[in-house]
């Protein structure tokens, strides 16, 4: 949009809905959850579930009264009609001209979402069904590696979404019992960063004959994949020849010239569309391959199945009754009328420990905007901080911060079975039941918090009540899940991309565009120049500040010393130990 158009747009803010919110922060600022909680009727209709999926919206800071204006809110800001042009593939990325079609992704075979007037799920469920034969193939061992031996160990080469979405998945599935007995004798690792240390960590144990290199990059061009790529195809090449590139490597990109120019065959390269962000993309050739690799096409499908459940429940389902779309309401509500800005994503269950990190990509990077969509600057705040940990390791880390020092909302995700159940005999719960007692517990500990009053009625010395006091009133969500499975995970991550839709949608930003990472890559690259100048031609260092060039001089002339101008390739040792 031009400048003179833009000056037009009229924002969200300027909406009576919007000041209709601002108003009714003083009475929900009068107003403590010990009271809301009290409220029976409320309580009920605060209490939502989905296909399995059971999620409680009752120690949020919010009444009956607060949902209808967040309703009328949605409707000034046309949510209805943004979700309809999500999965009509409408252009709703309108900075890149794209559609935002990751729902596509999971879609049935007989469904129809067009891009450019275009069924695109055929083009969706050919890459599926390229995928089912491949990974089948690797699996039964009829696809072998240039000695003839199996391919045992899969090295997924990715960054940001390409690698936080498959982790999160792997880590879920690696102990549910069905995934884990389909893995036997298979490891999937991932290489993501470009710090040496972690193609040391990602090759440790590894040998050649045996391993796979699934490379990630739509363009085939991103500087810290290729770097790793290379380093991975030189790793294979100086034990098993150049020729082993085609049997040992393989690629997820739209760029088949640049994947031939490689080494790599054509025919084990595995497209995916520029309708895909990154952040969205596990549900593509870029997480279902290496996945499919480890647990069976069959397995990740249900994972598919399962973003489809919540995707149809979000296209189709009134907002009164829509976890998506109440989610991201109530995150609006707390981050730009509350003024809380950050939020703790909470998994009671381990295989869960790579939710948070997943999460905190899809949620910062789409909503850390300060523009809206028509590039008017916002006088609002948007996005939030997202971290977490599983309990109880958080609980030991950073709740006493939760619950004494800022207010931070919290995602509380429990699970009703646990993936590896452990009893002992003569203790008074199990252990998943010790660890589901504290999701229970802290949800309402941070919900009531605790009174000086009731500190001095158990004989709490008064010079300690200031410091066992607990104000309580402090908001928080849970969600519960009958059990983690490809299937339930699925539903998982698809709640998280439609809420954070959500927000996006209200706030009136593009949710699906990333221009923020950019900057920092064209300045690097005027960093590297001047490091292989420096390197090669023993160029000082000119044309950056006095702080950098302070800084890189001394890398410089310390790291010269270790790797002289001209050094020859450099592995660890034990890396090449097999190689002859």
């Amino acid at each position: 949009m031009d400048s003179e158009a833009a000056s037009k747009a009229v924002l969200i803010s300027n909406s009576e809905a919007w000041q209709d919110l601002k108003n009714h922060v003083t009475e929900i600022n009068n107003t403590h959850l010990r009271d809301l909680l009290s409220d029976e009727e409320r309580l009920k209709s605060f209490i939502i579930e989905h296909d399995g999926v059971v999620v409680d919206f009752s120690r949020q800071r919010a009444t009956k009264e607060t949902l209808t204006k967040l309703f009328s809110l949605a409707k000034e800001a046309k949510l209805k009609e943004k979700i309809d042009k999500l999965f009509a593939g409408d252009h709703i990325n309108a900075t890149e001209n794209r559609s935002v079609l990751h729902v596509a992704l999971r879609a049935p075979r007989d469904v129809v979402i067009t891009s450019e007037g275009k069924n695109v799920v055929p083009d969706v469920w050919n890459v599926l069904d390229k995928i089912k034969v491949f990974s089948n193939k690797i699996r039964e061992g009829s696809l072998v590696g240039a000695t003839g031996k199996p391919l045992t160990d899969v090295v997924a080469i990715g960054i940001g979404g390409s690698f936080l979405g498959p982790l999160f998945v792997h880590t879920a599935l690696k102990t549910e019992p069905k995934a884990s007995e389909l893995a036997k004798g298979r490891k999937l690792h991932f290489l993501a960063n470009v710090d040496p240390i972690d193609v040391v960590r990602a090759l440790d144990g590894l040998k050649q004959e045996t391993t796979l290199v699934v490379v990630v990059s739509k363009t085939f061009t991103t500087a810290e994949t290729m770097l790793n790529a290379r380093t991975l195809r030189t790793w294979i090449t100086a034990a098993l020849g150049q020729g082993a590139v085609s049997k040992h490597m393989v690629a997820v990109s739209t760029n088949l010239k640049l994947v031939k120019d490689f080494g790599i065959n054509p025919e084990n390269a595995f497209t995916f569309w520029d309708w895909v962000g990154g952040r969205y993309s596990v549900c593509s050739a870029v997480g279902v391959l290496p996945l499919s690799i480890q647990y069976g096409f069959d397995t990740v499908n249900r994972f598919l199945q399962g973003a489809w459940s919540v995707d149809e429940h979000f296209r189709t389902t009134p907002f009164d009754k829509n976890l998506p779309v109440l989610l991201g309401l109530l995150s609006v509500w707390n981050v730009t009328f509350l003024g809380f800005p950050a939020r703790a994503i909470l998994p009671y269950c381990q295989a869960l420990e790579k939710l948070a990190p997943h999460i905190q990509q899809v949620s910062m990077e789409s909503n850390g905007k300060g523009v809206s969509i028509e590039g008017v600057q916002l006088p609002y705040e948007t996005g939030e901080i997202d971290f977490g940990e599983p309990g109880t390791n958080g609980q030991h880390s950073f709740y006493q911060l939760i619950h004494q020092g800022r207010v931070i909302p919290c995602d509380f995700i429990g699970v009703i079975e646990s993936q590896q159940p452990i009893y002992l005999k003569g203790e008074v719960v199990s252990n998943h039941d010790e660890l589901m007692s504290n999701f229970f517990a802290q949800a309402d500990a941070l919900a009531y918090g605790k009174t000086s009053d009731e500190l001095r009625a158990e004989g709490v010395p008064e010079k300690l009540i200031p410091h066992k006091t607990f104000k309580g009133n402090r908001p928080s969500v849970s969600i519960l899940l009958k059990n983690v499975t490809p299937f339930t995970v699925g539903q998982l991550l698809a709640i998280y991309e439609h809420r954070v839709a959500v927000q996006g949608f209200l706030w009136g930003i593009n949710s699906f565009d990333q221009w923020g990472v950019e900057l920092g890559k064209v300045l690097a690259s005027r960093v590297r120049a001047q490091i292989n100048a420096s390197h090669t031609k023993g160029k000082a260092v000119e044309g950056f500040n006095y702080s950098t060039t302070t800084l890189l001089t001394r890398y410089l002339k310390e790291s010269i010393q270790v790797m002289g101008s001209e050094p020859d390739t450099i592995f660890p040792s034990h890396l090449l130990e097999d190689c002859t």
